[in-house]
């Protein structure tokens, strides 16, 4: 099995929309969207969801007001300032036995558990936090792992840890050679959860100032964990100098040009009717989508056969 990750090291470089593309034209795979701050690629793929699960992530702290003594030695100690009075019943904070109580606001806590430690009563627990949700759905394309932080929550890394076990348990069950995942932009937890072990990545970058910079560091960054990197140059016709240097630097750092992909009105077309643009197009950027796919098969099967002359 082997597993395709769509890259980017910032937003906008039209990475899903080339996700989606993929996973038109190929075939015997599982999808995974592992971009879950701002989950997208179902608006594309339209699944059906068979499956949803609940995701918890740190256990925050709770304050049971029954224990609760009112000392306030919790809201000293809390340096995320998570700890307040009770929200009053009548005009005072006070319950009917004239003493204070405090509550956790679960958006500020952080699961340190140092409120716990020092609460002289034992008011405080530390409980899982629900913090988002994970789904298993059938598409047109495939099935499709994806999922959703809720607002505020933290532990997207965990979360995409999560996508890619269930991507893979569905990939095996389902005999399937290949998982395509559209990873998160940028090169922070997310990212390094969703680069971490795969075959090959794909970097999607744009001809900017800023889409030749952000290139640089995510391939950096999977270089670090010494996954292979092939390079896809979205919309290179609209600054062909800037588009030559970003050749010019893939040159000098070793790496291969998967695709150039030009600028397409059919593109922006297929966004709006929330198709692939493979299912849509048979212009300019579809032909150079199916030549970047065709490559990229090439190198997919090359590795396998490599990997297999190891093993």
């Amino acid at each position: 099995m082997q597993e395709l990750l769509v890259i980017s090291g910032k937003g906008g470089t039209g990475k899903t929309s080339i996700v989606a593309a993929l996973a038109a034209l190929a075939e015997d795979k599982v999808l995974a969207d592992c971009d879950v701050d701002a989950a997208d690629l179902h608006l594309l793929l339209r699944p059906e969801v068979e499956s949803v699960n609940e995701f918890y992530g740190s256990d925050k702290a709770v304050i049971d007001p029954g224990l609760c003594t009112g000392c306030g030695r919790c809201r000293e100690v809390c340096r995320f300032g998570a700890v307040m009075e009770a929200k009053p019943e009548k005009e005072n904070s006070e319950d009917d036995s004239g003493k204070l109580v405090f509550q956790v606001d679960s958006l500020e806590c952080e699961g340190c558990g140092v409120c716990t430690l020092v609460c002289p009563a034992g008011a405080i627990a530390m409980q899982p936090n629900l913090a988002g949700y994970w789904y298993i759905s059938a598409t047109p394309y495939g099935p499709l792992v994806h999922a959703q932080l809720g607002l505020a929550e933290e532990n997207s890394g965990k979360l995409v840890t999560k996508v890619r076990q269930e991507a893979r348990r569905l990939a095996e069950e389902n005999n399937a050679r290949l998982i395509i995942t559209d990873g998160p932009p940028g090169i922070g937890c997310p990212v390094i959860s969703s680069l971490t072990g795969v075959t090959l990545a794909l970097a999607v970058t744009e001809p900017t100032v800023a889409g030749r910079h952000d290139l640089e560091r995510v391939v950096k960054l999977a270089g670090h964990f010494r996954v292979p990197v092939a390079v896809c140059i979205n919309k290179y016709d609209l600054a062909p100098e800037k588009s030559r240097e970003i050749e010019a630097y893939c040159y000098d750092a070793g790496l291969t040009i998967a695709g150039k992909i030009p600028f397409d009105a059919d593109v922006a077309r297929a966004l709006v009717n929330g198709v692939p643009l493979m299912a849509c197009s048979r212009g300019v950027a579809a032909s150079a989508v199916q030549a970047m796919w065709d490559s990229l098969m090439v190198r997919l099967e090359r590795m396998a056969k490599e990997q297999n002359g190891h093993s």
